[in-house]
């Protein structure tokens, strides 16, 4: 903690050195795209693809998951991506999954949760199980069951009614990318159904 509190402290210095940059954000933000992805410390999306302040509106959850739409029963989640789709305008949408992820691993594998009963809770309402085979038919980073999971929180968005209808008016991209946290190859899904390297 004293590295992070000691660059806190120091941080408005750097911000005085770049001090038009930071000024223009008072006046408000553009983001350009809405990056959906999981909260694990080792994905840092501003890193990942070289944003500045004021160019993403991030949105980050336990294992990357996109919750089911309903006006009855609003999330945090939702309010995030209407209010990017809705306010902000964004131009593009992100689901961005990771090697790795306990998220997955514990949907694929099938991990006893019962000591987080938050994260168990949230995972069976919200997360479809990805499925690769039988256990143990994926290797260590969980590759392919993490990019069937990012592709199915795109599919989740769609029904979300602001995605759907700037999907309609082609306003919006909808984007599923796959970090590899022990390389930092970033892989995005094209139109052949496979994930390539960007």
């Amino acid at each position: 903690m004293r590295s992070l509190i000691a660059n806190a402290r120091s941080f408005a210095t750097h911000v005085s050195e770049r001090a038009d940059e930071f000024r223009a954000l008072e006046s408000g933000q553009r983001p350009e795209a809405l990056f959906i992805t999981c909260s694990d410390s080792r994905v840092v999306p501003s890193l990942i693809t070289g944003a500045r302040p004021g160019e993403l509106f991030e949105l980050r959850t336990a294992g990357n998951v996109v919750p089911p739409y309903s006006a009855d029963q609003p999330t945090g989640e939702t309010a995030t991506v209407e209010y990017a789709v809705r306010v902000l305008g964004v131009r593009d949408i992100v689901v961005c999954g990771h090697s790795h992820c306990g998220a997955v691993r514990a949907l694929v594998g099938g991990d006893d949760l019962s000591g987080v009963p938050a994260v168990r809770g949230w995972l069976e309402r919200t997360a479809a199980r990805p499925g690769d085979g039988p256990a143990g038919a994926w290797g260590p980073d969980l590759a392919g069951p993490v990019q069937r999971h990012a592709i199915a929180q795109l599919e989740r968005l769609r029904t979300h009614p602001c995605v759907a209808e700037r999907i309609a008016d082609g306003s919006v991209g909808l984007h599923a990318w796959y970090y590899e946290v022990h390389t930092g190859a970033v892989r995005e899904l094209r139109s052949d159904g496979r994930f390539h390297v960007l």
